[in-house]
């Protein structure tokens, strides 16, 4: 089919109208030009990339660790005010955590950083808290269940995790064994992973030594649920969240706790 003169007549000059536009957008020539040059996004400079943030990096050497003392972490910045806990993906969650100095304890940083951590451990509320959890890198750990904790739970649950009160604990240095091989699923959860739970398997019965905020040997033999919270906050000490042993498609959130398991994942209890 042949077009029309008119048609032919129009599809001219809107030809010609394209041309003229080309010329005009066409860029310089110039030598740059014809390598393409000008087509390129402008590199970044260096300065304009983000830098890694230093202070947060966590030192293995005993002489970063004396360095939390001297730079005044586990101080309080206003007055009443306690400090944030710690969310995964912070190193300080991710890598192991130091001893404490024997020249350390009882002084009063330290003393603060442990009454920080009960604060913090309550306010939340929890049951249990590692010191990486506020940030601090050293090995210490606060754990407490009380009667009250315990009645919001239902007493089904109660009865199968062995859930008993124990008092306020404080444990520099910690050291765990299991003294049994007997284990237990349950569901756990961590202030550092707010919102979440997941199955873990974890050693019915644990023995913890270490050192009081005073500085005396202590040493802890525990069952059921106090087992598992001195197993979950030691594992803090070493770089380890719960999620990093938990089982696999268990991981759900808080609203859907009571959601069946999905097939093939075991059975919570005694094993």
């Amino acid at each position: 089919m042949m077009e029309s003169s008119s048609s032919s007549s129009m599809m001219m000059q809107r030809f010609c109208h394209r041309r003229r536009l080309l010329h005009l957008l066409r860029p310089p020539t110039s030598s740059s030009s014809s390598n393409g040059a000008l087509l390129r996004l402008p590199r970044p400079q260096s300065r304009l990339l983000p830098q890694p943030i230093r202070s947060r990096k966590r030192s293995s050497s005993s002489s970063a660790v004396a360095g939390w003392f001297s730079m005044g972490f586990g101080a309080k910045k206003k007055s009443g005010q306690l400090p944030e806990i710690v969310k995964a993906g912070d190193p300080v969650l991710h890598e192991p955590a130091q001893e404490v100095a024997a020249a350390d304890i009882g002084s009063e940083k330290l003393e603060r950083i442990i009454d920080d951590m009960i604060a913090v451990m309550r306010n939340a509320p929890g049951v249990g808290l590692a010191a990486p959890q506020i940030g601090i890198p050293l090995k210490i750990i606060v754990l407490e269940d009380t009667k009250e904790y315990i009645s919001y739970a239902p007493k089904k649950e109660i009865g199968a995790q062995d859930r008993r009160p124990f008092d306020l604990l404080v444990i520099l240095n910690p050291k765990l064994q299991k003294r049994s091989n007997k284990t237990a699923l349950f569901f756990e959860g961590c202030l550092s992973v707010d919102g979440f739970r997941a199955v873990v398997e974890r050693h019915l019965e644990v023995e913890v030594s270490g050192l009081s905020r005073d500085g005396r040997p202590i040493k802890i033999e525990a069952s059921g649920w106090q087992a598992r919270i001195l197993q979950h906050e030691c594992d803090h000490l070493d770089g380890t969240l719960y999620v990093d042993k938990m089982v696999p498609r268990t991981f759900r959130t808080v609203e859907n706790l009571d959601l069946p398991l999905a097939t093939g994942c075991p059975k919570l209890g005694v094993r």
